[in-house]
């Protein structure tokens, strides 16, 4: 008797797991998750006369009163022992301030620079208020007679320019963009050859902010607005050994440009304006 009851239990058990079967509701799908369109690429020049690396100096005169302001943040190979010994090659203040003032810029940072300071590069880098740019590795030049720089033979300056690349990613640096500046501004034929494969921009500048090494602030403030006109690119420096005053100089020049109805935007921007394609 109670094997007959125990087979009927099982009997209805398995009815009822039957039946719930037939009457449980079919399992909805999550819908998979919208791909995100990946970010469009910078702006850049197309190649200059002979497939030559384009060279961007200023944005259009006519489209605006705009201006970038640019900052160099320099440091070579060699100076690593005086930066252990207490010089400092990095501005965190000028970051601050830049900030501060809500001013968008464009950093040209060396890889050395990136490796010494490691947490500000990757700090500028993920702030969309700032673009890091390519300033070489070491800021060595890429012609003979640059202002007393050492030279980069001209069979290693692509692969100094993609080791500056490989220190910004190291140092987590987002999506550096595809501009170069020369070290010392200075570059010819065959060192915009030698780039072409980078598929770089050269970005220079009109106007000359006179920082390096200058001590007074209005002599810089006096220089970039006596120079600014309507797309105008501005080369000052982001290290304060070499730039001591250049922080005091953008407070004063950020209000009066502001006040002359000037709006500050990034080179990627300026590029833009003139047709850089994508």
């Amino acid at each position: 008797m109670i094997a007959l009851l125990r087979r009927a239990g099982l009997v209805c058990a398995l009815g009822a797991a039957l039946a719930a079967c037939g009457t449980a509701q079919p399992q909805r799908r999550t819908p998979p998750a919208p791909v995100s369109a990946p970010p469009p690429a910078p702006p850049t020049l197309a190649p200059g006369p002979a497939g030559l690396t384009p060279v961007f100096e200023h944005g259009p005169r006519s489209r605006g009163r705009t201006v970038a302001l640019t900052f160099d943040a320099d440091m070579t190979a060699g100076q690593g022992a005086r930066a252990a010994a207490g010089e400092r090659f990095d501005h965190p203040q000028l970051i601050s301030t830049l900030r501060a003032l809500r001013v968008p810029a464009t950093v040209f940072m060396t890889g050395r620079w990136a490796e010494e300071y490691p947490d500000q590069a990757r700090s500028i880098g993920r702030d969309p208020r700032f673009e890091v740019a390519n300033h070489s590795y070491s800021h060595y030049a890429y012609t003979r007679d640059c202002y007393g720089l050492p030279t980069v033979p001209r069979k290693l300056m692509r692969s100094d320019v993609e080791r500056a690349y490989a220190a910004f990613r190291k140092a987590g640096v987002r999506a550096p963009m595809p501009y170069f500046r020369f070290p010392g501004g200075c570059y010819d034929r065959r060192a915009l050859r030698a780039l072409t494969p980078t598929g770089v921009t050269a970005v220079q500048w009109d106007v000359v902010g006179g920082d390096a090494f200058e001590t007074d602030a209005d002599v810089v403030v006096r220089q970039v607005l006596d120079g600014v006109r309507p797309g105008s690119v501005v080369v000052l420096h982001c290290t304060r050994s070499a730039a001591p005053a250049t922080e005091r100089a953008v407070r004063a020049i950020v209000p009066a440009l502001r006040g002359r109805g000037f709006r500050f935007v990034k080179v990627s921007e300026l590029i833009g304006t003139v047709g850089g394609r994508r």
